[in-house]
């Protein structure tokens, strides 16, 4: 199970990661605030002070096509805010 899905790269995530040392991902629906600090922290080699997550569940969306309505759902996603320690920065682009 892969922990950490991706990074949320955001004008507002941006923001905040120069700001308060804040920086978004999309993680797996069922990994904890442990098991997200760990993947974090051994991935970037970083120090975790606090993680906090939510869960956004999926809407549901219809459009109109030739054929009628189409409805359907948007996936459901969890996001996990990490706050490092003072002085650490994440560097999304260095491996590009």
């Amino acid at each position: 199970m892969g922990i950490i899905v991706k990074p949320i790269i955001t004008e507002k995530m941006t923001a905040q990661g120069e700001k308060m040392n804040r920086y978004g991902f999309i993680v797996h629906k069922k990994a904890n605030k442990l098991q997200i600090k760990k993947a974090v922290e051994e991935i970037y080699s970083v120090d975790v002070k606090n993680v906090n997550t939510m869960v956004y569940s999926g809407k549901v969306k219809s459009r109109n096509t030739k054929g009628g309505v189409v409805t359907g759902k948007t996936n459901s996603i969890k996001k996990a805010i990490i706050t490092v320690a003072e002085g650490e920065t994440i560097d999304f682009y260095s491996n590009i």
